[in-house]
């Protein structure tokens, strides 16, 4: 079908859209196997999008006739505010009085960045809530679970801990859009995660958490126009370690991406989630026994207080 359409039009560039457009495996093949070097797919490209064609014709239709420019991100849904969140922490923190929780508030961004992606390289699973959620099937770096690619072990922990999902199942890498020609044979813009590249073979040992069987990965490209927190994140995770990219997957265990900072925290509290990072909120499970960790607070205390 591909080839009859370039043979026809002539233009190398592809858009696809409908529920088939979601399988990344086959969205993949479209450079391997057809003379199309470009391929576009909205992050809602399945029936949840057909409201926006809707309203893009009705646009149309009343004489309108402004050319639309493509999405380049999907954060569309709710956002919730720095006084909504604090209260949702300190609801949850005093319903859970007994946890070994430590509590803090990061100073800036670039110290919120720099210490999740500490915790992230030394192994540590992360919830990573910021900003507007993601409009489709998704998680994009709003609504994440983050965690080193670089260990092997680290699906088996993922699994353990939250997931519960198959062990066959690969999980995905969010990368600097800049370094992908350095980590996979195709490079093109990949935002919304719907397709499967071949990871450069001589990448794949570095980065076992991400590399499927067949030496894929089903990227998201992070630029910093489209999100600049998730994407400095990466970077302070790279200055860290060489690699500039993280495993993405979606904050939820067994249910719909969390949406709001209560859903958030339940599911923090419900798992073996290391590290919350709500806002600009750090919420870290304490191990047993443990002293003197960077984010200590005092959990006791009401928000205003600390």
């Amino acid at each position: 079908m591909l080839d009859r359409a370039y043979e026809r039009y002539r233009v190398p560039e592809l858009v696809l859209s409908g529920g088939c457009a979601f399988n990344s495996v086959a969205n993949g093949k479209v450079y391997e196997r057809s003379k199309f070097r470009r391929c576009y797919i909205q992050s809602a490209a399945g029936d949840a999008g057909g409201a926006l064609g809707a309203a893009m014709q009705v646009w149309h239709g009343l004489g309108a006739h402004r050319r639309a420019a493509p999405m380049e991100h999907a954060f569309w849904g709710p956002d919730f505010a720095d006084g909504e969140i604090e209260s949702a922490v300190d609801q949850a923190l005093a319903a859970h009085a007994d946890r070994a929780i430590r509590l803090r508030r990061a100073a800036s961004e670039e110290e919120l960045c720099r210490e999740v992606a500490a915790a992230i390289a030394s192994g540590k699973v992360v919830g990573w809530f910021q900003g507007r959620m993601e409009w489709g099937p998704r998680a994009l770096g709003n609504r994440s679970i983050v965690c080193d690619p670089r260990r092997a072990d680290m699906k088996d922990i993922l699994n353990r801990k939250i997931k519960r999902r198959e062990s066959f199942r690969p999980f995905a890498p969010s990368v600097l859009r800049e370094a992908v020609p350095q980590w996979f044979e195709t490079d093109d813009d990949v935002p919304f995660m719907m397709q499967v590249f071949r990871i450069r073979a001589e990448r794949r040992a570095q980065i076992p958490a991400v590399t499927h069987v067949d030496g894929t990965g089903r990227l998201q490209t992070v630029t910093r126009a489209a999100n600049s927190r998730y994407y400095r994140l990466i970077e302070c995770f790279r200055d860290i370690s060489g690699v500039p990219m993280v495993l993405n997957t979606s904050f939820n265990e067994n249910e719909p991406v969390v949406c709001a900072p209560r859903e958030a925290l339940d599911c923090f509290l419900r798992t073996n989630m290391d590290l919350l990072a709500i806002g600009n909120f750090l919420l870290v499970r304490q191990e047993e026994g443990a002293r003197g960790d960077p984010l200590e607070a005092a959990v006791a205390l009401p928000m205003s207080e600390r």
